[in-house]
């Protein structure tokens, strides 16, 4: 059976689902948020020690502005109600991603949570948030000082994502098939599940379920 550390989840399908419910995409938006609560939470009871959430890409910026202005505002407001769940249920929030790009007031607040949540030693909690893999890549070699010694563990130092192990499985929601600029580096040998459920609307027990499935497949990591 797999041991399953480090879940990443492409949260898709906030927009859509707000249509179906006549209302505007902020909705949906605001609906999708309680949902990461309440998946944090669950993969925290059950021992998940990482979990990391697409919640905000470098392209992303290309939505209207009232859009962006609005998750800028959720993401604040988000991060400040959740600080008392973080710390009940022993969660260390963590970010990847270029958080430079962001106003003053929303870095504060970042940097507030993670230094709150910095003893949690549970489920690591991580928001990909301006966020784009072929960015962290560019930034990651500009940091190279011996390009002769470079290996990819030496490599992978450089990267957002360097306190962390390699995704086992990755989940997107929403029926794309895509992996939209998400970790290409850290899924290289990840079990990749597709659901065409809405992120409003994925539960913790389709998260088990698919869990279930992880555990039972056989990886062999390019062997036979």
């Amino acid at each position: 059976m797999n041991v399953l550390n480090h879940i990443a989840i492409i949260m898709d399908g906030n927009g859509r689902w707000a249509k179906l419910q006549n209302q505007k995409r902020t909705f949906g938006h605001k609906k999708g948020a309680e949902i990461v609560r309440k998946l944090t939470i669950h993969s925290s009871n059950i021992g998940l020690k990482y979990l990391t959430l697409y919640a905000f890409s470098t392209e992303n910026w290309k939505r209207p502005k009232y859009e962006v202005d609005f998750l800028m505002k959720l993401l604040d407001s988000y991060l400040k109600k959740e600080l008392v769940a973080y710390l009940e249920n022993n969660v260390r929030f963590n970010v990847i991603g270029d958080i430079s790009k962001f106003s003053q007031k929303l870095q504060k607040t970042i940097e507030k949570t993670i230094e709150k949540t910095s003893s949690c030693n549970g489920l690591t909690q991580t928001l990909a948030i301006n966020y784009g893999s072929k960015d962290e890549i560019i930034r990651a070699i500009k940091k190279i000082k011996d390009i002769d010694n470079i290996d990819e563990k030496s490599f992978e130092k450089l990267l957002d994502t360097s306190d962390m192990p390699p995704v086992d499985m990755l989940i997107r929601t929403g029926g794309e098939q895509r992996i939209s600029n998400f970790l290409l580096w850290q899924i290289a040998y990840a079990e990749l599940f597709f659901t065409k459920t809405l992120w409003p609307d994925f539960t913790e027990n389709e998260l088990d379920n698919i869990i279930e499935k992880f555990k039972n497949i056989s990886r062999r990591f390019g062997g036979i």
